[in-house]
């Protein structure tokens, strides 16, 4: 069975910021997880996760076409998603969020991707 892309720990901070963003709260997190694909150089730094479906998470996506954006993606197309090596998508265990979200999308827009 393939390993989960988040921890039930990483799900329960997620849905927090999911349901303050629900609220109407007007909230600037630091990012949750970095999920990435090690083959195609595309970074996912996911804040919220929508309550109503447990599935649509919103945050900053890097394509690796130097245009990151914020936007939604589902957990479970991520889980079907593998790169030209045929690696799937991958969570960044190690990452250890250093800015708000409104900065990485600063810093990204600026750059042209997501800093590592």
């Amino acid at each position: 069975m393939p390993r989960p892309l988040i921890t039930e720990d990483d799900r329960t901070r997620l849905l927090a910021n999911g349901q303050a963003r629900a609220a109407g709260e007007a909230i600037d997190p630091l990012p949750v997880v970095r999920l990435f694909t090690p083959d195609a150089h595309v970074t996912w730094l996911l804040v919220s996760l929508d309550p109503a479906d447990g599935d649509t998470c919103y945050g900053l996506i890097d394509l690796g076409i130097g245009m990151p954006e914020l936007g939604t993606v589902k957990l479970s197309d991520l889980a079907g998603i593998v790169g030209p090596r045929q690696q799937p998508v991958m969570c960044d265990r190690y990452f250890q969020p250093t800015r708000t979200l409104s900065e990485y999308v600063r810093v990204a827009e600026q750059d042209g991707a997501i800093p590592d």
